[in-house]
C-alpha cells in the first residue's frame, strides 16, 4: 500500500514580506491583478518567519529556499539586506534566490554583491510574458535572447548560482534553447513551467514544451503553486500536471515547493503539501525523499541542513 512521505521537507520555494517597508510595489492598494493570479486582496498583509511557521507546523520543514518576492527594482539587494535580519534559527530562508536585472547595466556589480551573501545560491530575473497585459510579469517579450541579457545570465556560473527560470508555456521552447546555450548554467524552471491555458490546446502546448525543456539535463523543475492556474483545482486535476513534471524530468531533477503565501490565494499550505504527499506516494522512499528533500537540498547548496532537524512551530 502507498504510504505518504514521513521525513524531512525543503521547501525550495516560497516568499516573505514587511509591507511597512513600502518596497512591494505589485502588492500596493493601487496596483493591478497579473499572471492569472486573481484578486491579490488577501496577499496585503506581513508575510513574516513566524506566519510561515504556523502555516507548515503540521509538516516536517527543515529548512526553505526564499524567492525574491517583487522588492522595488532599484533596490534588490535591499531585500537581501532585509532577509539578514530574519530569525534564522527555525530554517525559514535558510537560503536566498534574489533578484538581479541581468540586462542592467550595474549587473555584474549587483551580481558580485549579492553573492557576497553566504545564503545567497540563486538568482531570478521574471521572463513571463504574455501578449495579454493582464498575464505580464515581464516588461518585453524574447528578453532571453537580449545580448546584454545573456551577457548578464553569463555571470551566474563562476558564483555558483542557480537561475530560477519563471516562464509561460508559449516560452518553453526559447527556455530549451537557452539552457542549451548556457550548458554550464544550472537552471530551475518554477512553478511547473507555468501551465496558465487550461484548455486542451494550451494543456497539449504545456506538456510538449516541458518535454523539449526536460531534455536539457541543467535543468531542474520546482513543483510549485499549480493552484495558482487551477483555482477550482481537485487531486485529480493536480495529480497529472505533477506526474508529467516527474516524468519528464524524473525524480532527480524534480522538487516540490509551496509558493506560499501565494498559492494561500487557492489553497492551505497543508492542504498543498497533502496533496503533493499523495501523489508522490506511489514512488520509492529514496525517490520520494529526493522531490521533498534531496534535490532542493543539493542544487541550493543546503549542505548544512540535518535531515533530523524539526522546524519547530
Amino acid at each position: 500500500m502507498p504510504k505518504p512521505y514521513p521525513g524531512p521537507i525543503i521547501d525550495a520555494h516560497h516568499h516573505l514580506w514587511d509591507l511597512g517597508l513600502g518596497r512591494h510595489p505589485w502588492l500596493a492598494a493601487t496596483a493591478s491583478e497579473r499572471g492569472g493570479l486573481g484578486e491579490l486582496g488577501p496577499l496585503r498583509q506581513n508575510y513574516l518567519p513566524q506566519d510561515y511557521a504556523r502555516d507548515a507546523s503540521r509538516h516536517n520543514v527543515v529548512a526553505t529556499v526564499h524567492v525574491e518576492a517583487g522588492w522595488a527594482s532599484d533596490d534588490c539587494v535591499g531585500e537581501t539586506r532585509w532577509l539578514e535580519t530574519l530569525d534564522k534559527s527555525r530554517g525559514i530562508a535558510a537560503r536566498y534566490v534574489v533578484h538581479v536585472p541581468l540586462a542592467d547595466r550595474q549587473a555584474q556589480a549587483l551580481i558580485e554583491t549579492q553573492a557576497a551573501f553566504g545564503r545567497v545560491v540563486g538568482v531570478r530575473d521574471i521572463l513571463s510574458w504574455d501578449p495579454d497585459p493582464a498575464r505580464r510579469f515581464a516588461t518585453h517579450d524574447g528578453i532571453m535572447d537580449y545580448p546584454a541579457w545573456r551577457a548578464g545570465l553569463a555571470l551566474l556560473a563562476q558564483h555558483r548560482l542557480v537561475f530560477d527560470l519563471m516562464v509561460f508555456p508559449r516560452q518553453l521552447a526559447g527556455a530549451a534553447r537557452l539552457a542549451a546555450a548556457f550548458p554550464d548554467q544550472q537552471f530551475v524552471l518554477n512553478h511547473c513551467g507555468s501551465p496558465i491555458d487550461r484548455d486542451p490546446e494550451g494543456m497539449q502546448a504545456w506538456r510538449d514544451g516541458l518535454r523539449l525543456l526536460s531534455q536539457r539535463d541543467n535543468v531542474a523543475i520546482k513543483i510549485s503553486d499549480l493552484v495558482a492556474y487551477d483555482h477550482d483545482w481537485t487531486l485529480d486535476s493536480l495529480r497529472p500536471v505533477v506526474l508529467h513534471c516527474i516524468d519528464c524530468f524524473g525524480t532527480g531533477r524534480a522538487m516540490f515547493g509551496s509558493d506560499f503565501p501565494v498559492a494561500g490565494l487557492h489553497a492551505s499550505f497543508n492542504a498543498v503539501y497533502d496533496s503533493f504527499k499523495a501523489i508522490a506516494a506511489g514512488f520509492s522512499l529514496d525517490e520520494q525523499t529526493a522531490l521533498f528533500f534531496g534535490n532542493a537540498r543539493r542544487i541550493y547548496r543546503l549542505d548544512d541542513v540535518s535531515s533530523a532537524r524539526l522546524l519547530p512551530a
